[in-house]
Protein backbone atom coordinates (compact mmCIF):
# COMPACT_ATOMS: atom_id res chain seq x y z
CA UNK A 1 0.00 0.00 0.00
CA UNK A 2 1.05 3.46 -1.24
CA UNK A 3 1.15 6.55 1.02
CA UNK A 4 -2.23 7.70 2.03
CA UNK A 5 -4.52 10.74 1.15
CA UNK A 6 -3.07 12.49 4.36
CA UNK A 7 -1.64 15.10 2.68
CA UNK A 8 -4.42 17.11 3.74
CA UNK A 9 -6.27 18.32 0.37
CA UNK A 10 -9.76 17.38 -0.79
CA UNK A 11 -9.96 15.49 -4.35
CA UNK A 12 -9.85 18.39 -6.44
CA UNK A 13 -12.97 18.80 -8.89
CA UNK A 14 -14.71 15.67 -7.48
CA UNK A 15 -16.99 16.96 -5.34
CA UNK A 16 -20.06 16.55 -7.98
CA UNK A 17 -18.69 13.47 -8.90
CA UNK A 18 -19.00 10.68 -5.85
CA UNK A 19 -16.63 7.90 -4.98
CA UNK A 20 -18.00 4.49 -4.40
CA UNK A 21 -15.99 1.49 -2.52
CA UNK A 22 -17.41 -2.00 -2.94
CA UNK A 23 -20.19 -0.72 -4.27
CA UNK A 24 -21.28 1.34 -1.79
CA UNK A 25 -21.13 5.49 -2.22
CA UNK A 26 -19.14 7.16 0.12
CA UNK A 27 -21.94 9.61 1.72
CA UNK A 28 -23.51 6.07 2.90
CA UNK A 29 -20.27 4.92 4.24
CA UNK A 30 -20.13 8.24 5.55
CA UNK A 31 -23.53 8.74 7.27
CA UNK A 32 -22.56 5.27 8.26
CA UNK A 33 -19.27 5.80 10.68
CA UNK A 34 -20.96 8.69 12.17
CA UNK A 35 -24.03 7.16 13.28
CA UNK A 36 -22.02 3.88 14.38
CA UNK A 37 -19.17 6.00 16.31
CA UNK A 38 -22.03 7.98 17.65
CA UNK A 39 -23.78 5.14 18.99
CA UNK A 40 -20.97 2.83 20.16
CA UNK A 41 -18.97 5.54 22.08
CA UNK A 42 -21.83 7.14 23.67
CA UNK A 43 -22.70 3.72 24.97
CA UNK A 44 -19.36 2.89 26.01
CA UNK A 45 -19.48 5.84 28.36
CA UNK A 46 -21.77 3.68 30.82
CA UNK A 47 -19.30 1.09 31.28
CA UNK A 48 -16.68 1.69 34.40
CA UNK A 49 -12.98 2.58 34.16
CA UNK A 50 -11.09 -0.60 34.67
CA UNK A 51 -7.28 -2.05 33.28
CA UNK A 52 -7.57 -3.79 30.23
CA UNK A 53 -7.52 -7.09 30.06
CA UNK A 54 -5.46 -9.98 27.58
CA UNK A 55 -9.50 -10.93 26.55
CA UNK A 56 -10.21 -7.14 25.50
CA UNK A 57 -8.06 -7.27 22.53
CA UNK A 58 -10.51 -9.62 20.73
CA UNK A 59 -13.90 -8.33 22.23
CA UNK A 60 -15.98 -7.76 19.03
CA UNK A 61 -19.18 -5.64 19.65
CA UNK A 62 -22.26 -5.20 17.35
CA UNK A 63 -25.36 -3.45 16.82
CA UNK A 64 -28.02 -3.57 13.94
CA UNK A 65 -29.26 0.20 13.15
CA UNK A 66 -31.98 -0.24 10.74
CA UNK A 67 -33.22 2.81 8.68
CA UNK A 68 -36.54 3.60 10.76
CA UNK A 69 -34.57 3.32 13.52
CA UNK A 70 -35.50 1.23 17.26
CA UNK A 71 -35.66 1.58 20.69
CA UNK A 72 -32.02 2.16 21.35
CA UNK A 73 -30.74 3.49 17.52
CA UNK A 74 -31.92 6.66 15.76
CA UNK A 75 -33.49 6.64 12.13
CA UNK A 76 -31.39 7.82 9.31
CA UNK A 77 -32.00 7.86 5.41
CA UNK A 78 -28.74 4.81 4.64
CA UNK A 79 -29.33 1.77 3.71
CA UNK A 80 -29.65 -0.73 7.05
CA UNK A 81 -26.18 -1.76 8.42
CA UNK A 82 -24.57 -3.54 11.14
CA UNK A 83 -22.35 -1.77 13.00
CA UNK A 84 -19.30 -3.84 14.56
CA UNK A 85 -16.90 -2.45 17.30
CA UNK A 86 -13.32 -4.06 17.67
CA UNK A 87 -11.37 -4.26 21.17
CA UNK A 88 -13.70 -0.97 22.54
CA UNK A 89 -12.59 -1.11 26.34
CA UNK A 90 -8.76 -1.40 24.76
CA UNK A 91 -9.01 1.60 21.89
CA UNK A 92 -11.13 4.07 24.97
CA UNK A 93 -7.48 3.27 26.94
CA UNK A 94 -5.79 4.33 23.65
CA UNK A 95 -7.80 7.50 23.25
CA UNK A 96 -7.55 7.80 27.20
CA UNK A 97 -3.64 7.62 27.03
CA UNK A 98 -3.80 10.42 23.83
CA UNK A 99 -5.74 13.19 25.88
CA UNK A 100 -8.90 12.59 24.14
CA UNK A 101 -11.91 13.00 26.08
CA UNK A 102 -15.44 10.85 24.94
CA UNK A 103 -17.08 14.09 23.97
CA UNK A 104 -14.16 15.53 21.81
CA UNK A 105 -14.39 12.19 19.54
CA UNK A 106 -17.85 12.54 19.15
CA UNK A 107 -17.50 16.32 18.67
CA UNK A 108 -14.85 15.68 15.75
CA UNK A 109 -16.21 12.58 14.35
CA UNK A 110 -19.88 13.46 14.65
CA UNK A 111 -20.66 16.87 14.67
CA UNK A 112 -19.62 18.16 10.92
CA UNK A 113 -19.76 15.90 7.77
CA UNK A 114 -16.81 13.97 7.07
CA UNK A 115 -14.46 15.35 4.35
CA UNK A 116 -13.25 13.50 1.79
CA UNK A 117 -9.57 12.85 0.83
CA UNK A 118 -8.11 11.89 -2.53
CA UNK A 119 -6.10 9.02 -2.27
CA UNK A 120 -2.13 9.00 -4.44
CA UNK A 121 -2.14 5.11 -3.56
CA UNK A 122 -3.05 2.13 -5.74
CA UNK A 123 -5.03 0.41 -2.75
CA UNK A 124 -8.19 2.43 -3.84
CA UNK A 125 -9.01 3.12 -0.49
CA UNK A 126 -11.34 5.52 0.55
CA UNK A 127 -9.90 8.52 2.76
CA UNK A 128 -11.79 10.94 5.01
CA UNK A 129 -10.83 13.69 7.29
CA UNK A 130 -12.64 15.10 9.95
CA UNK A 131 -13.45 18.81 10.14
CA UNK A 132 -11.71 20.27 12.64
CA UNK A 133 -8.65 18.24 11.36
CA UNK A 134 -7.74 15.76 13.93
CA UNK A 135 -8.64 12.32 12.83
CA UNK A 136 -7.84 10.46 9.10
CA UNK A 137 -10.62 7.77 8.77
CA UNK A 138 -9.60 5.23 6.07
CA UNK A 139 -10.81 2.41 4.65
CA UNK A 140 -8.85 -1.20 5.11
CA UNK A 141 -9.04 -4.36 3.75
CA UNK A 142 -9.78 -7.45 5.40
CA UNK A 143 -6.05 -8.93 6.22
CA UNK A 144 -5.01 -5.55 7.31
CA UNK A 145 -7.77 -5.44 9.95
CA UNK A 146 -7.42 -8.98 11.15
CA UNK A 147 -3.24 -7.99 11.67
CA UNK A 148 -4.30 -4.70 13.70
CA UNK A 149 -6.36 -6.65 15.80
CA UNK A 150 -3.58 -9.15 16.55
CA UNK A 151 -1.33 -6.09 16.77
CA UNK A 152 -3.41 -4.77 19.70
CA UNK A 153 -1.49 -6.26 22.86
CA UNK A 154 2.16 -5.92 21.45
CA UNK A 155 1.22 -1.87 20.22
CA UNK A 156 -0.61 -1.47 23.54
CA UNK A 157 2.89 -2.35 25.45
CA UNK A 158 4.84 0.12 23.19
CA UNK A 159 2.79 2.70 23.83
CA UNK A 160 2.79 2.42 27.81
CA UNK A 161 6.52 2.64 27.35
CA UNK A 162 7.19 5.36 25.07
CA UNK A 163 3.69 7.48 23.69
CA UNK A 164 5.98 9.45 22.01
CA UNK A 165 6.09 7.89 18.45
CA UNK A 166 6.07 8.50 14.82
CA UNK A 167 4.28 5.43 14.51
CA UNK A 168 0.56 5.72 12.98
CA UNK A 169 -2.16 6.41 16.90
CA UNK A 170 -4.86 3.99 16.32
CA UNK A 171 -8.07 5.42 17.94
CA UNK A 172 -10.57 2.81 16.70
CA UNK A 173 -11.49 0.35 14.39
CA UNK A 174 -14.85 -0.70 13.31
CA UNK A 175 -16.78 -2.55 10.81
CA UNK A 176 -19.84 -1.28 8.55
CA UNK A 177 -21.55 -4.59 7.26
CA UNK A 178 -24.43 -3.65 4.53
CA UNK A 179 -25.90 -5.93 2.05
CA UNK A 180 -23.27 -8.48 2.48
CA UNK A 181 -20.15 -6.24 2.05
CA UNK A 182 -17.99 -5.54 4.83
CA UNK A 183 -15.99 -1.99 4.83
CA UNK A 184 -13.82 -2.19 7.23
CA UNK A 185 -12.51 1.57 8.83
CA UNK A 186 -9.38 2.57 11.40
CA UNK A 187 -9.58 5.84 13.18
CA UNK A 188 -5.95 7.35 13.12
CA UNK A 189 -4.06 10.23 13.70
CA UNK A 190 -4.28 13.65 11.42
CA UNK A 191 -0.47 13.89 10.04
CA UNK A 192 -0.65 16.83 7.47
CA UNK A 193 -3.21 18.91 9.25
CA UNK A 194 -5.34 21.11 6.11
CA UNK A 195 -4.84 24.40 7.63
CA UNK A 196 -1.10 24.59 6.73
CA UNK A 197 -0.30 24.30 3.14
CA UNK A 198 2.42 21.80 2.26
CA UNK A 199 3.99 23.06 -0.27
CA UNK A 200 5.62 19.67 -0.55
CA UNK A 201 4.73 16.47 0.20
CA UNK A 202 7.01 13.13 0.03
CA UNK A 203 5.96 9.39 0.61
CA UNK A 204 9.94 7.83 1.05
CA UNK A 205 10.59 4.06 1.88
CA UNK A 206 14.46 4.10 1.22
CA UNK A 207 14.01 2.07 -1.95
CA UNK A 208 14.40 2.86 -5.82
CA UNK A 209 12.38 0.62 -7.71
CA UNK A 210 9.80 2.01 -9.70
CA UNK A 211 9.76 5.23 -6.89
CA UNK A 212 8.69 8.23 -8.56
CA UNK A 213 5.37 10.23 -8.94
CA UNK A 214 3.14 9.16 -11.83
CA UNK A 215 2.13 11.39 -14.38
CA UNK A 216 -1.41 11.58 -13.53
CA UNK A 217 -0.49 11.97 -9.46
CA UNK A 218 1.64 14.70 -11.45
CA UNK A 219 -0.98 16.74 -12.55
CA UNK A 220 -2.88 17.10 -9.43
CA UNK A 221 -2.66 20.30 -7.86
CA UNK A 222 -0.99 19.19 -3.94
CA UNK A 223 0.69 15.62 -5.72
CA UNK A 224 2.32 13.46 -3.75
CA UNK A 225 5.90 12.33 -4.26
CA UNK A 226 8.56 9.32 -4.07
CA UNK A 227 11.94 8.38 -3.44
CA UNK A 228 13.36 9.47 -6.79
CA UNK A 229 11.65 12.51 -6.79
CA UNK A 230 13.05 13.57 -3.35
CA UNK A 231 16.55 12.47 -4.43
CA UNK A 232 16.59 14.67 -7.45
CA UNK A 233 14.34 17.75 -5.46
CA UNK A 234 16.00 18.06 -2.13
CA UNK A 235 19.37 15.95 -3.09
CA UNK A 236 20.76 17.91 0.14
CA UNK A 237 19.07 16.23 2.25
CA UNK A 238 17.16 18.52 5.30
CA UNK A 239 18.82 19.82 7.62
CA UNK A 240 18.45 20.48 12.02
CA UNK A 241 19.73 21.58 15.04
CA UNK A 242 21.94 19.01 16.62
CA UNK A 243 19.21 18.47 19.82
CA UNK A 244 16.58 17.88 16.92
CA UNK A 245 18.76 15.62 14.54
CA UNK A 246 19.11 13.16 17.72
CA UNK A 247 15.54 13.12 19.00
CA UNK A 248 14.63 12.02 15.34
CA UNK A 249 16.72 9.66 14.47
CA UNK A 250 16.40 7.60 18.07
CA UNK A 251 12.58 7.70 17.57
CA UNK A 252 13.16 6.91 13.66
CA UNK A 253 15.33 3.76 15.32
CA UNK A 254 12.95 2.86 18.40
CA UNK A 255 9.55 2.93 15.50
CA UNK A 256 12.06 0.63 12.97
CA UNK A 257 12.59 -2.41 15.75
CA UNK A 258 9.32 -2.13 16.97
CA UNK A 259 8.14 -2.49 12.99
CA UNK A 260 10.79 -5.13 12.90
CA UNK A 261 10.30 -7.29 16.13
CA UNK A 262 6.01 -7.57 14.75
CA UNK A 263 7.80 -8.58 11.17
CA UNK A 264 6.02 -5.33 9.59
CA UNK A 265 7.69 -4.24 6.32
CA UNK A 266 6.46 -2.06 3.12
CA UNK A 267 5.58 1.26 5.49
CA UNK A 268 6.33 4.61 4.82
CA UNK A 269 7.49 7.79 6.03
CA UNK A 270 4.99 10.74 5.11
CA UNK A 271 6.61 13.88 4.85
CA UNK A 272 5.20 17.55 4.57
CA UNK A 273 7.30 20.11 3.77
CA UNK A 274 6.23 23.80 4.85
CA UNK A 275 8.59 26.91 3.58
CA UNK A 276 7.90 29.26 6.38
CA UNK A 277 9.35 31.78 3.11
CA UNK A 278 6.80 30.99 0.27
CA UNK A 279 3.96 31.10 3.24
CA UNK A 280 4.91 35.18 3.51
CA UNK A 281 4.21 35.66 0.28
CA UNK A 282 0.86 33.43 0.06
CA UNK A 283 -0.73 34.87 2.86
CA UNK A 284 -2.50 37.75 1.27
CA UNK A 285 -4.07 35.10 -1.67
CA UNK A 286 -5.23 32.50 1.30
CA UNK A 287 -8.73 32.50 1.76
CA UNK A 288 -10.68 30.64 3.75
CA UNK A 289 -11.68 27.56 2.40
CA UNK A 290 -9.53 25.27 4.23
CA UNK A 291 -9.23 26.95 8.00
CA UNK A 292 -11.05 24.84 10.50
CA UNK A 293 -14.11 24.68 12.41
CA UNK A 294 -14.42 28.49 13.61
CA UNK A 295 -15.43 27.37 17.02
CA UNK A 296 -12.70 25.88 17.80
CA UNK A 297 -8.78 26.19 17.64
CA UNK A 298 -6.70 25.40 15.27
CA UNK A 299 -4.11 23.39 16.93
CA UNK A 300 -4.52 20.26 17.05
CA UNK A 301 -5.07 19.15 20.49
CA UNK A 302 -4.89 15.35 20.84
CA UNK A 303 -1.37 14.72 22.57
CA UNK A 304 1.63 13.80 21.10
CA UNK A 305 -0.23 13.95 17.63
CA UNK A 306 2.47 16.57 15.70
CA UNK A 307 5.64 16.22 14.53
CA UNK A 308 7.28 17.64 17.32
CA UNK A 309 5.98 16.34 20.46
CA UNK A 310 6.09 12.81 19.02
CA UNK A 311 9.87 13.20 18.97
CA UNK A 312 10.83 15.78 21.75
CA UNK A 313 7.01 15.57 23.71
CA UNK A 314 5.20 19.15 24.35
CA UNK A 315 6.75 22.46 25.14
CA UNK A 316 10.28 22.09 23.36
CA UNK A 317 10.99 24.95 20.82
CA UNK A 318 13.71 24.00 18.11
CA UNK A 319 15.86 26.20 16.28
CA UNK A 320 14.31 29.98 16.39
CA UNK A 321 11.82 29.40 13.89
CA UNK A 322 8.81 28.72 16.56
CA UNK A 323 9.80 32.11 18.60
CA UNK A 324 9.33 33.63 14.99
CA UNK A 325 6.43 31.93 14.42
CA UNK A 326 4.52 30.79 17.27
CA UNK A 327 1.22 29.23 14.58
CA UNK A 328 3.68 26.34 13.78
CA UNK A 329 0.80 23.88 13.97
CA UNK A 330 3.25 21.48 15.89
CA UNK A 331 6.04 21.07 12.77
CA UNK A 332 9.39 20.32 12.96
CA UNK A 333 11.73 23.16 12.26
CA UNK A 334 14.38 23.07 9.44
CA UNK A 335 15.89 24.08 6.46
CA UNK A 336 16.79 23.03 3.41
CA UNK A 337 20.14 23.46 1.68
CA UNK A 338 19.48 26.65 -0.11
CA UNK A 339 19.22 27.95 3.80
CA UNK A 340 14.95 28.76 3.34
CA UNK A 341 13.31 27.85 6.95
CA UNK A 342 10.67 25.03 6.79
CA UNK A 343 8.06 23.07 8.88
CA UNK A 344 8.16 19.66 8.31
CA UNK A 345 5.26 17.06 9.39
CA UNK A 346 6.01 13.65 9.50
CA UNK A 347 4.74 10.03 10.33
CA UNK A 348 5.54 6.43 10.04
CA UNK A 349 2.00 5.40 7.71
CA UNK A 350 1.13 1.67 6.12
CA UNK A 351 2.26 -0.28 9.41
CA UNK A 352 -0.20 -2.92 8.44
CA UNK A 353 1.56 -4.99 5.78
CA UNK A 354 3.01 -8.39 7.59
CA UNK A 355 5.85 -10.60 5.56
CA UNK A 356 3.42 -12.80 4.95
CA UNK A 357 3.53 -15.54 2.16
CA UNK A 358 2.07 -13.36 -0.67
CA UNK A 359 4.81 -10.78 0.36
CA UNK A 360 7.37 -13.59 0.44
CA UNK A 361 6.59 -14.59 -2.88
CA UNK A 362 6.37 -11.03 -4.31
CA UNK A 363 9.82 -10.10 -3.35
CA UNK A 364 11.29 -13.90 -4.81
CA UNK A 365 9.64 -12.65 -8.36
CA UNK A 366 11.06 -9.12 -8.54
CA UNK A 367 14.22 -9.86 -7.10
CA UNK A 368 14.48 -12.42 -9.89
CA UNK A 369 13.85 -9.46 -12.60
CA UNK A 370 15.60 -6.75 -10.62
CA UNK A 371 17.51 -6.06 -7.74
CA UNK A 372 15.99 -7.77 -4.84
CA UNK A 373 17.70 -4.79 -2.86
CA UNK A 374 16.04 -2.19 -4.37
CA UNK A 375 12.13 -3.15 -4.42
CA UNK A 376 10.11 -1.83 -1.42
CA UNK A 377 9.27 -5.67 0.13
CA UNK A 378 11.67 -6.93 1.58
CA UNK A 379 12.08 -9.22 5.28
CA UNK A 380 11.73 -6.82 7.79
CA UNK A 381 15.21 -6.94 9.31
CA UNK A 382 16.61 -5.61 5.79
CA UNK A 383 13.54 -3.17 5.50
CA UNK A 384 14.28 -1.30 8.65
CA UNK A 385 17.70 -1.06 7.89
CA UNK A 386 17.63 0.59 4.35
CA UNK A 387 14.47 2.42 5.46
CA UNK A 388 17.14 4.02 8.75
CA UNK A 389 20.10 4.27 6.16
CA UNK A 390 17.91 5.93 4.00
CA UNK A 391 16.73 8.86 6.37
CA UNK A 392 19.85 9.23 8.06
CA UNK A 393 22.12 9.70 4.94
CA UNK A 394 19.99 11.30 2.37
CA UNK A 395 17.07 12.87 3.76
CA UNK A 396 17.68 14.50 7.54
CA UNK A 397 21.20 15.56 8.12
CA UNK A 398 22.47 17.99 10.78
CA UNK A 399 22.58 21.76 10.53
CA UNK A 400 26.31 22.03 11.02
CA UNK A 401 27.25 20.68 7.70
CA UNK A 402 25.78 24.54 6.45
CA UNK A 403 27.66 26.67 9.42
CA UNK A 404 31.24 25.76 8.55
CA UNK A 405 33.58 25.42 5.37
CA UNK A 406 36.72 24.01 4.98
CA UNK A 407 38.26 27.50 3.96
CA UNK A 408 36.78 29.36 6.82
CA UNK A 409 38.06 26.90 9.47
CA UNK A 410 41.54 26.96 7.70
CA UNK A 411 41.51 30.65 8.23
CA UNK A 412 40.65 30.50 11.73
CA UNK A 413 42.71 27.68 12.47
CA UNK A 414 45.57 30.53 10.84
CA UNK A 415 44.08 33.41 12.74
CA UNK A 416 44.30 31.49 15.67
CA UNK A 417 48.15 30.73 14.78
CA UNK A 418 48.73 33.91 14.69
CA UNK A 419 47.59 35.32 17.59
CA UNK A 420 49.45 32.24 19.96
CA UNK A 421 52.29 33.36 18.20
CA UNK A 422 52.54 36.36 18.92
CA UNK A 423 51.65 35.83 22.46
CA UNK A 424 54.46 33.57 22.55
CA UNK A 425 57.19 36.07 20.44
CA UNK A 426 55.83 39.36 23.15
CA UNK A 427 57.01 36.82 26.05
CA UNK A 428 60.22 36.12 24.62
CA UNK A 429 60.98 39.08 23.43
CA UNK A 430 59.96 40.55 26.86
CA UNK A 431 62.85 38.04 28.66
CA UNK A 432 65.90 38.99 26.02
CA UNK A 433 64.95 42.85 26.71
CA UNK A 434 64.97 42.40 30.51
CA UNK A 435 68.52 40.51 30.33
CA UNK A 436 69.34 43.18 27.83
CA UNK A 437 68.76 45.77 30.32
CA UNK A 438 70.33 44.27 33.16
CA UNK A 439 73.23 43.61 31.11
CA UNK A 440 73.58 47.47 30.02
CA UNK A 441 73.90 48.36 33.74
CA UNK A 442 77.14 46.72 33.40
CA UNK A 443 78.23 48.33 30.72
CA UNK A 444 78.49 45.54 28.45
CA UNK A 445 76.80 46.94 25.26
CA UNK A 446 77.55 46.59 21.42
CA UNK A 447 76.07 48.01 18.26
CA UNK A 448 75.42 44.76 16.64
CA UNK A 449 76.23 41.60 17.10
CA UNK A 450 79.09 41.46 14.26
CA UNK A 451 80.80 44.09 16.47
CA UNK A 452 80.13 42.24 19.72
CA UNK A 453 81.86 38.98 18.20
CA UNK A 454 85.10 40.34 16.62
CA UNK A 455 85.24 42.60 20.08
CA UNK A 456 85.36 40.00 22.26
CA UNK A 457 88.11 38.65 20.26
CA UNK A 458 90.67 41.18 21.04
CA UNK A 459 88.48 41.78 24.31
CA UNK A 460 88.07 38.55 25.87
CA UNK A 461 87.31 39.93 29.49
CA UNK A 462 84.07 41.52 27.95
CA UNK A 463 80.76 39.69 27.91
CA UNK A 464 78.60 40.22 24.81
CA UNK A 465 75.12 41.13 25.13
CA UNK A 466 72.46 39.18 24.26
CA UNK A 467 70.38 40.50 21.41
CA UNK A 468 66.73 40.46 21.41
CA UNK A 469 64.66 37.99 19.48
CA UNK A 470 63.51 39.98 16.09
CA UNK A 471 67.44 41.38 15.76
CA UNK A 472 68.96 37.85 16.07
CA UNK A 473 66.01 36.62 13.44
CA UNK A 474 67.40 39.50 11.02
CA UNK A 475 71.01 39.65 11.09
CA UNK A 476 71.15 35.55 11.45
CA UNK A 477 70.86 35.25 8.04
CA UNK A 478 73.44 37.96 6.73
CA UNK A 479 75.99 36.56 9.27
CA UNK A 480 75.28 32.99 8.31
CA UNK A 481 77.98 33.97 5.43
CA UNK A 482 80.62 35.53 7.03
CA UNK A 483 79.99 32.69 9.98
CA UNK A 484 82.83 30.56 8.67
CA UNK A 485 85.19 33.51 8.80
CA UNK A 486 84.63 33.97 12.13
CA UNK A 487 85.01 30.56 12.83
CA UNK A 488 88.31 30.36 11.10
CA UNK A 489 89.77 32.91 13.46
CA UNK A 490 88.08 31.13 16.25
CA UNK A 491 89.63 28.24 16.16
CA UNK A 492 93.02 29.51 16.75
CA UNK A 493 92.06 31.30 19.34
CA UNK A 494 89.88 29.27 21.48
CA UNK A 495 91.56 29.11 24.80
CA UNK A 496 92.66 32.75 24.82
CA UNK A 497 88.55 33.44 24.23
CA UNK A 498 86.88 31.04 26.93
CA UNK A 499 90.10 30.89 29.59
CA UNK A 500 86.98 32.83 31.99
CA UNK A 501 84.76 30.25 33.40
CA UNK A 502 82.94 32.95 34.87
CA UNK A 503 81.93 33.86 31.45
CA UNK A 504 81.34 30.02 30.62
CA UNK A 505 78.80 29.60 32.77
CA UNK A 506 77.20 32.85 32.23
CA UNK A 507 76.63 32.02 28.14
CA UNK A 508 75.79 28.42 29.09
CA UNK A 509 73.02 29.46 30.76
CA UNK A 510 71.63 32.23 28.77
CA UNK A 511 71.63 29.73 25.71
CA UNK A 512 70.09 27.56 27.48
CA UNK A 513 67.41 29.62 28.78
CA UNK A 514 66.45 30.73 24.89
CA UNK A 515 66.89 27.37 23.17
CA UNK A 516 64.28 26.56 25.86
CA UNK A 517 62.23 29.14 25.61
CA UNK A 518 61.78 28.43 21.75
CA UNK A 519 61.15 25.21 21.88
CA UNK A 520 58.66 24.77 24.42
CA UNK A 521 56.53 27.87 23.26
CA UNK A 522 56.85 26.45 19.85
CA UNK A 523 57.82 29.59 17.95
CA UNK A 524 56.41 30.20 14.48
CA UNK A 525 59.78 30.74 12.82
CA UNK A 526 61.82 27.86 13.46
CA UNK A 527 64.12 28.60 10.75
CA UNK A 528 65.30 31.93 12.56
CA UNK A 529 65.63 29.94 15.15
CA UNK A 530 67.85 27.15 13.16
CA UNK A 531 70.33 29.86 11.76
CA UNK A 532 70.95 31.54 15.42
CA UNK A 533 71.83 28.47 16.86
CA UNK A 534 74.26 27.72 13.36
CA UNK A 535 76.00 31.43 14.66
CA UNK A 536 76.01 30.03 18.21
CA UNK A 537 77.31 26.97 17.34
CA UNK A 538 80.23 28.62 15.71
CA UNK A 539 80.51 31.45 18.12
CA UNK A 540 80.18 29.13 21.48
CA UNK A 541 81.12 25.61 20.19
CA UNK A 542 81.53 24.59 23.65
CA UNK A 543 77.88 25.00 24.55
CA UNK A 544 76.33 23.34 21.53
Amino acid sequence: MSSAAENGDAAPGKQNEEKTYKKTASSAIKGAIQLGIGYTVGNLTSKPDRDVLMQDFYVVESVFLPSEGSNLTPAHHYPDFRFKTYAPLAFRYFRELFGIKPDDYLYSICSEPLIELSNPGASGSLFFVTSDDEFIIKTVQHKEAEFLQKLLPGYYMNLNQNPRTLLPKFYGLYCVQSGGINIRIVVMNNILPRSMRMHFTYDLKGSTYKRRASRKEREKSNPTFKDLDFLQDMHEGLYFDTETYNALMKTLQRDCRVLESFKIMDYSLLLGIHILDHSLKEKEEETSQNVPDAKRPGMQKVLYSTAMESIQGPGKPGDGVIAENPDTMGGIPAKSHKGEKLLLFMGIIDILQSYRLMKKLEHSWKALVYDGDTVSVHRPSFYADRFLKFMNSRVFKKIQALKASPSKKRCNSIAALKASSQEIVSSVSQEWKDDKRHLLTEGQSFSSLDEEALGSRHRPDLVPSTPSLFEAASLATTISSSSLFVSEHYSQDRTTLYSNRWIHGLHKSKFCKIRRAWVLKEAVAPCHFYKWCLFTSHVFPPFM
